[in-house]
């Protein structure tokens, strides 16, 4: 007996390199399907480097917000020192503005009835 050949067209790299599989018919019916995997791939690089480009923004805000703090705690901590009185009064007495510290609390006053 003798063996018979598929009359099939040969596959391999020769077919793909030549272009011949986007002739066959199995490919062709796929098209739609490939189209779609193609487009999704698109997508999911594209959102990728959304979120990427998001996360090294968030990071160089985070520094960015850690100095801002720094400095804001050293003027907060400048102006307590400003703002106590024995510094109050030295500065007047620099300037000579002629104000001197109240040696008495202040006392209520009392409007009406």
């Amino acid at each position: 007996m003798e063996k018979t050949k598929n009359n099939k067209k040969p596959r391999g790299v020769k077919t793909f390199i030549g272009g011949a599989i986007l002739t066959d018919e199995r490919v062709t019916r796929q098209l739609p399907f490939i189209f779609f995997l193609a487009l999704l791939g698109l997508i999911i690089i594209t959102n990728r480097n959304r979120s990427e480009r998001t996360i090294r923004q968030i990071e160089v805000l985070q520094v960015r917000m850690s100095v801002l703090r720094s400095e804001s705690i050293t003027e907060s901590a400048k102006l307590m020192e400003a703002s106590k009185p024995s510094e109050v009064y030295k500065k007047v007495k620099e300037a000579g503005i002629g104000l001197k510290e109240p040696i008495k609390p202040p006392s209520k006053l009392k409007v009406g009835n």
